[in-house]
């Protein structure tokens, strides 16, 4: 499962093969166009993926990418306020970052849909780079820094796994950044220098999705977007993590409710035929009330309080991870052999045909549902268009369809060995 997948609902077999149609142009300065049609909503989706993310920083700046995220709506040189045009005209906008890419989104009445692309190519074309709104954008991350990851209970616990885990691949460190120090020294020419080396048209896909026609959104892109200077294509030259070849382990004390234990393996990338088997594994594991850790480890043996097993969809080569918060008085030494039964069981014994429709329907459902919102849909398009292939969106779902039990019990014992994985243990002090 991938963590912060939506909720799984049954829908109906007409609703499952149903198909993404799209169609999709260039423009001269290499900014990529897609557009969804969908008569059924007065609605549109305007979607800005940049090719950018945490795993770009310099690894002495970090917490740039998702600094931007905060800058972005700060304001451009021509249009003070993002906000307020937007809302006049019936929209609402929002944004994420990850390791791998930054996107920005925006839903309004597709009758005001140029406001979107006004909005969106003067922020492309002349970001407003100021020592105020530095500042302010930067005071806000640093607030942030502060309550999510230094004083909350198990907020550093990736930071740390993070660093346990990697010793090369920039994956090491988190999307707010290595160090509250890296975002507090930012200055005004190191954010510029990032802006224009990311946050340009070659480096960058706009997905429109809603009522709206291909001509007239290829005129609109044209229009505001095509004029700003291509800039330079960012390519990627990212160190390699070496594989691991031997187990890791880190132990935290600190002042939190309930002992954790936190388990990493190394997985393949997201393009990876492998991932598809990875993907149904941690569904096998973790992928509700009816599976396995849950029903073993929750459940029957009550030695653990909650229990997930999931990864981060990672572009590159990433981490399956098992996490639980063990119950008071249970030696986690112990939650962590019953936890390593329960994957040689995997490993050794495999899965039925039975559980494996089962998971492989859970995987349908779930991707059928996110393509149930406008807005999802859009996001989904520019993300599989930046993996390589827009049409992913329709012919993922039989990568799914084609793993089988044995690659299940096959991938399993690759992906869990001892010298693949690194394991924290975070006590609580109380």
């Amino acid at each position: 499962m991938i963590l912060f997948w939506f909720s799984i609902y049954l829908l109906p077999p007409s609703y499952l093969c149903h198909m993404i149609q799209f169609e999709q142009c260039t423009l001269d300065n290499g900014l990529r166009v897609l557009v969804h049609t969908d008569k059924s909503t007065p609605m549109a989706v305007v979607n800005v993926l940049y090719d950018v993310g945490a795993k770009d920083e310099n690894p002495e700046k970090t917490g740039f990418a998702h600094l931007f995220e905060h800058l972005m709506f700060g304001g451009s040189i021509n249009i003070p306020s993002y906000d307020e045009p937007l809302q006049v005209a019936g929209g609402e906008n929002n944004a994420f970052t990850t390791n791998d890419l930054t996107n920005y989104y925006c839903q309004l009445p597709a009758d005001n849909i140029e406001t979107a692309f006004w909005l969106e190519s003067d922020r492309m074309l002349s970001l407003a780079f100021g020592k105020k709104s530095l500042d302010v954008q930067r005071k806000v991350v640093c607030e942030e820094f502060k309550e999510h990851y230094i004083n909350k209970p198990y907020g550093d616990l990736w930071h740390k796994m993070r660093e346990l885990a990697y010793t090369t691949h920039p994956y090491r460190w988190m999307t707010i950044g290595a160090s509250l120090k890296h975002v507090e020294d930012a200055t005004l020419e190191d954010v510029k220098g990032f802006f224009f080396k990311h946050y340009t048209p070659c480096n960058a896909i706009l997905v429109v999705a809603g009522n709206v026609e291909f001509n007239t959104v290829k005129s609109l892109a044209e229009k505001w977007f095509g004029p700003i200077p291509a800039g330079e294509r960012y390519n990627r030259m990212l160190p390699m993590e070496p594989e691991q070849k031997s187990a890791r382990r880190l132990e935290v004390k600190s002042g939190v409710p309930l002992d954790a234990l936190v388990k990493c393996w190394h997985m393949s990338s997201r393009m990876d035929d492998r991932y598809y088997a990875f993907d149904l594994i941690s569904d096998i594991l973790s992928g509700g009330g009816s599976s396995r850790l849950f029903q073993k480890l929750v459940k029957e043996k009550q030695m653990f309080s909650s229990i997930d097993c999931y990864h981060f969809g990672s572009t590159d080569p990433g981490l399956m991870t098992i996490e639980g918060k063990v119950v008071k008085g249970v030696d986690i030494r112990e939650a962590e052999k019953a936890l390593m039964e329960e994957i040689r069981h995997l490993q050794l014994n495999g899965i039925s045909e039975t559980e494996l429709e089962k998971v492989k329907n859970k995987a349908e459902s779930a991707m059928a549902f996110e393509d149930m919102s406008l807005m999802n849909r859009a996001s989904s398009l520019a993300m599989y268009e930046n993996l390589g292939d827009a049409n992913l969106i329709n012919t993922e779902l039989s990568k799914y369809q084609a793993v089988t039990a044995e690659q299940i019990k096959s991938q399993s014992q690759w992906l869990f060995r001892d010298e693949n994985c690194s394991t924290m243990y975070y006590l609580s002090e109380n």
